[in-house]
């Protein structure tokens, strides 16, 4: 059974970075086929995915974000995380890390999600 958990400060001052990491169990990073993903949730919103970073290494971000935003990883934690950069009040969001499978789309694993607000 994998197992996700988020991790990171709850509360962001406007123009810092964002930086939450994922600690994954039952699963290791680099198993084939897996994109280890990050989503978020605005409130009202609906789901709006940021990207992700693949078993290989590679990464790949959602257009609307990719000029703020990193994913790399610590494979010897077994570990992802995300950066996003100048944060806004717009970035407020319940942040949640997942794992997809064979695919891109196919999630199967999600973290419980952890709530990050940017204010001053």
């Amino acid at each position: 059974q994998v197992q996700l958990q988020e991790s990171g400060p709850g509360l962001v001052k406007p123009s810092q970075t964002l930086s939450l990491t994922c600690t994954v169990s039952g699963g290791s990073i680099t198993t084939n086929s897996c994109y280890w993903t990050w989503i978020r949730q605005s409130p009202g919103k609906g789901l709006e995915w940021i990207g992700y970073i693949a078993y290989s290494g590679s990464t790949y971000y959602s257009p609307s974000l990719k000029s703020r935003t990193s994913i790399s990883r610590d494979t010897s934690k077994n570990q992802f995380t995300l950066q996003l950069t100048s944060a806004t009040p717009e970035d407020t969001a319940r942040y949640y890390c997942a794992r997809a499978f064979l695919g891109v789309d196919f999630i199967d694993y999600w973290g419980q999600g952890t709530q990050v607000t940017v204010s001053s």
